[in-house]
């Protein structure tokens, strides 16, 4: 079901300034900035690698107000990793087999992600304490 990773989502308070550290450091490159409103996040996808079954990345996530998901965890946690996103071929499929197997959803159905791709999110306390996106992309 899982394919790849497909992003790693980093929370952190300065968008552009983890855009330059992940730029310098690792030589990564910005593939796609976006605002999302829904999601109340400013955020980057840095290309990582390429495979068989798709490209990875590193989203830098940014909150656009104190009072979004992104905003309460750096409140509560600091930066750092957000979430895991694993790609999908299927993700209406995938969310029902995982349902099936008693894991809730935070996305009863898929809704808009970066990139283009379909998303849904996982409830953390059936994955370990691990938030976690699939991701079904759309031909990137």
């Amino acid at each position: 079901m899982l394919l790849r990773i497909d992003h790693v989502g980093i929370a952190c308070h300065n968008l552009n300034e983890k855009i330059e550290f992940y730029e310098s450091v690792f030589g990564l490159t910005v593939v796609s900035r976006e605002v999302n409103e829904e999601q109340g996040v400013r955020e980057a996808m840095l290309h990582v690698a390429d495979g068989d079954q798709g490209a990875s990345y590193v989203q830098l996530l940014e909150p656009l107000h104190p009072d979004t998901a992104v905003g309460k965890f750096l409140a509560k946690r600091g930066e750092g990793v957000h979430h895991i996103g694993y790609g999908v071929a299927d993700i209406t499929k995938a969310l029902a087999e995982i349902s099936a197997k008693g894991v809730r959803l935070v996305d009863e159905r898929p809704r808009h992600g970066s990139m283009g791709a379909s998303i849904a999110f996982l409830h953390p306390k059936d994955i370990g304490g691990v938030l976690t996106e699939l991701v079904e992309t759309s031909r990137r």
